[in-house]
């Protein structure tokens, strides 16, 4: 049995999720960098990939987009279950906004590891 690479798929949706990153955060900043749940150094990072440096960065064989939450509970909101749609998709972002953005850890020099 053949198993697949998914490399191909891999590298397009990081390049996808690179190019709306960009646009989101060129458009209004505070409000992508809340939706991406990235800070500012990371913003500025996205906001100043060239075409190059992008496509290279969409080549890597890691997903770059990752889920936000850790949360089941809050997951399960976002997916709407709940009593009330309405009421679950408020609690969620509530709860979503209290969250601080991810960082990668950094090794002894401050750079990224």
């Amino acid at each position: 049995m053949k198993r697949r690479d998914f490399q191909e798929d891999i590298q397009e949706l990081n390049t996808a999720f690179l190019m709306l990153a960009q646009q989101m955060l060129r458009e209004d900043r505070e409000s992508a960098m809340f939706r991406l749940g990235i800070d500012g150094e990371i913003a500025d990072l996205i906001v100043g990939l060239s075409g190059p440096k992008l496509v290279r960065m969409a080549n890597c064989q890691m997903v770059l987009p990752a889920f936000r939450f850790d949360n089941a509970a809050l997951m399960k909101m976002l997916a709407g279950e709940g009593r009330d749609l309405t009421s679950t998709s408020l609690h969620a972002a509530i709860v979503a906004a209290a969250q601080a953005p991810e960082k990668l850890p950094r090794g002894e020099d401050g750079d990224e590891k």
